[in-house]
């Protein structure tokens, strides 16, 4: 699916006659959000005029005039894309989790700020849920939003600041890929995002590459283990992106997870008790450390998972960035791959 989403994009782009810059100002006159009305992939193409770009997603279509000069970003990473395309946003979200030293920002973000000497943009504090005043005050030509958990309230109220890129299927399962693509387009550079996703993508093929080990390895992720209730054992099923991107690293699904995923929520869970079906896991994924390991295997049934058994469990510090990377974005690929796939491969030694 993946791949038929970066091929429509790409037949968008060549129907396209070339965007020229504008003046910054915007119109999104034009959206017609709709909460039933989905698109399969993200799209930009050539609609009244040459310096139009239109972008489908899963509340309507918005449409943007000429090439936006002020970009602001909500929600979780979507700042990524134009921080990785040379433009530094004017505002987007102040992370907590993650962040190393308590300046809201993650640390492959404040690597690419210093890499175009630029200043920190406005940090918009989403604790409570999106400050729409704060990015009004930005002053924006295009939001961008394309991975994100924003309500149909929420967008309607981003709309009327600026022209708004939702995500294209749900919230928060917008793949990496599909948020650069879709994100991308609204800054009318879906060419340059294209060109990004090939570049990362060849970047992951090879470093895969150097962990044969790997390959096949039937892997799952399980959401953060509550040690004080072990009766349910809870994962993210492939809809999310932690998972896809275990796939995307060549390990398969296991069957109980393929099982979830087709329900098209990203997570799922089972009692303890069932536990046997998570026979065909090799590999675990999960935040936590030494003592979670200890506290499985104690446990009269998750100590029979064969992956606790041998101790083919990979624990990622799940305040720290290696457990926020494990959530793939377009900077933190290439911050931690290789030590996440080193981290990996030992668990694959194991199993």
């Amino acid at each position: 699916m993946r791949t038929a989403r970066v091929l429509a994009a790409s037949c968008a782009v060549a129907a396209m006659t070339m965007l020229t810059a504008c003046s910054g100002s915007t119109d999104d006159s034009t959206a017609t959000p709709d909460a039933s009305s989905t698109s399969s992939a993200p799209t930009a193409s050539a609609t009244a005029t040459a310096e139009v770009t239109t972008i489908e997603h899963a509340f309507g279509t918005t449409t943007i005039e000429g090439v936006p000069e002020r970009v602001a970003t909500v929600s979780w990473a979507n700042q990524e894309v134009p921080l990785a395309l040379g433009v530094v946003p004017v505002g987007m979200q102040a992370v907590t989790f993650g962040d190393d030293d308590g300046n809201g920002m993650l640390p492959w973000v404040e690597e690419r700020l210093a890499e175009l000497g630029a200043e920190a943009p406005v940090l918009f504090d989403e604790t409570d849920g999106i400050d729409f005043e704060a990015v009004a005050d930005t002053n924006p030509d295009v939001i961008l939003a394309a991975y994100s958990g924003l309500t149909q309230e929420d967008y309607n109220t981003l709309s009327e600041i600026a022209p708004t890129v939702a995500y294209p299927e749900g919230p928060w399962v917008t793949s990496w890929s599909d948020m650069i693509l879709s994100n991308a387009a609204g800054m009318g550079m879906l060419a340059e995002g294209e060109e990004l996703v090939a570049d990362l993508q060849q970047e992951i093929t090879d470093t895969v590459a150097a962990h044969p080990g790997l390959e096949g390895k039937s892997t799952m992720f399980l959401t953060h283990v509550d040690t004080a209730d072990l009766s349910t054992v809870k994962f993210y099923t492939s809809n999310d992106t932690r998972a896809a991107f275990l796939g995307e690293l060549g390990m398969s699904e296991p069957a109980s997870v393929a099982e979830a995923s087709a329900t098209g929520e990203f997570s799922g869970s089972i009692s303890a008790e069932q536990v046997d079906q998570f026979d065909d896991v090799d590999i675990i994924v999960t935040y936590g450390d030494q003592e979670l390991v200890e506290t499985l295997k104690a446990d009269p049934l998750l100590s029979q998972m064969p992956a606790v058994e041998n101790d083919a469990v990979v624990f990622l510090n799940g305040s720290g960035p290696m457990g926020t990377a494990a959530n793939p974005t377009p900077l933190s690929i290439s911050w931690v791959l290789d030590d996440y796939l080193t981290l990996l491969a030992e668990a694959a030694s194991k199993s």
